[in-house]
């Protein structure tokens, strides 16, 4: 029925930190390619008149709990950061520029600076962070700080975030096979499903 699917995701999500550590395994199982496709949610909170979940009084003490519940759940390890909501510009930015400049070196930045936020629990606002991942999958740290600060890829952002805007996406992770939107990890099973049978 397809032979990609687009996953949506913004770096300060956790629950989108969960799924993208399950999605690839998902993917290969029905040999289908991922189109991952950063972009920022304070976009969309601010269209929408809305904001993070653990901003609201009785949605964010759940909303933790569930959080540290799902990433148990399914085997990936979790540490919140020393600030959350995250800053994620630059995270964002710097995955942008991999895609655009370094496509092989993408998907393994994107894993790095989602775990060094949420496995190992540091500041992902703070480029120096952004800069150590990228090193650490092979990319030039000079070449993503300069990018970063680039005229290019601050409008690639916004180009991208209103892309997914106008796509429907409204959270992260969100997916779409073909046209059918799946939003949360707790909804990979359905898209496991969805490929398997081609939609119901």
């Amino acid at each position: 029925m397809t032979d990609s699917i687009d996953f949506y995701f913004e770096y300060s999500s956790p629950y989108g930190y969960i799924a993208s550590e399950k999605v690839e395994a998902l993917a290969q199982r029905h040999g289908v390619s991922i189109n991952w496709h950063p972009f920022l949610l304070g976009a969309v909170f601010k269209q929408e008149g809305t904001q993070s979940l653990v901003s609201y009084p009785m949605k964010g003490p759940y909303s933790k709990h569930d959080i540290e519940r799902s990433a148990r759940f399914h085997s990936v390890p979790f540490r919140w950061p020393p600030t959350f909501p995250i800053f994620t510009v630059n995270a964002a930015r710097a995955t942008l520029w991999a895609q655009t400049a370094h496509p092989e070196k993408a998907v393994p930045l994107i894993h790095a600076l989602y775990r060094i936020c949420f496995a190992d629990g540091r500041d992902l606002g703070e480029l120096d962070i952004v800069l150590e991942a990228a090193a650490s999958v092979g990319l030039d740290p000079d070449g993503a700080a300069a990018a970063v600060k680039s005229q290019d890829m601050r409008q690639a952002l916004k180009d991208k975030t209103q892309a997914a805007i106008d796509r429907g996406v409204f959270g992260s992770p969100f997916i779409l096979v073909g046209d059918e939107p799946f939003w949360g990890a707790d909804r990979l099973s359905m898209v496991d499903a969805w490929l398997e049978k081609g939609g119901w």
